[in-house]
């Protein structure tokens, strides 16, 4: 089959079939630069979506981190209320077993003191 093809160019002359040999040269040059560059394209398109899909993991990954944080933080909020009121009611409680301790004394003077008016 490849005779049918040289076929037309039988009766040229040396300088055109010359010229005809460039230009097929040419072309299967450019032919294959264009399959090198769609290989490149293919592998520049691949990377893409290689770094997209990296992107968009890492963005997911910065939400949920966000959330945690957050979720940490309302709870070192509570704690901290919570820690807040616990020494608030211990202050209190202080606060009733100093009186109590007081009414106690007290007590105990008074005790002593009408045991010795027994005595007497």
């Amino acid at each position: 089959m490849s005779w049918a093809v040289e076929e037309w160019k039988e009766g040229l002359s040396p300088r055109v079939l010359q010229k005809i040999h460039e230009l097929e040269s040419q072309v299967d040059k450019l032919k294959k630069e264009r399959q090198q560059r769609q290989f490149q394209l293919e592998s520049l398109e691949a990377a893409l979506q290689k770094q997209k899909q990296k992107v968009e993991n890492e963005k997911n990954e910065a939400a949920t981190l966000k959330r945690e944080t957050q979720s940490l933080m309302e709870l070192c909020d509570n704690l901290e209320k919570a820690k807040q009121k616990i020494s608030y009611d211990l202050q209190v409680k202080e606060s009733q077993v100093n009186i109590q301790s007081g009414q106690l004394n007290s007590s105990k003077k008074e005790i002593e003191r009408l045991e010795q008016e027994l005595k007497r």
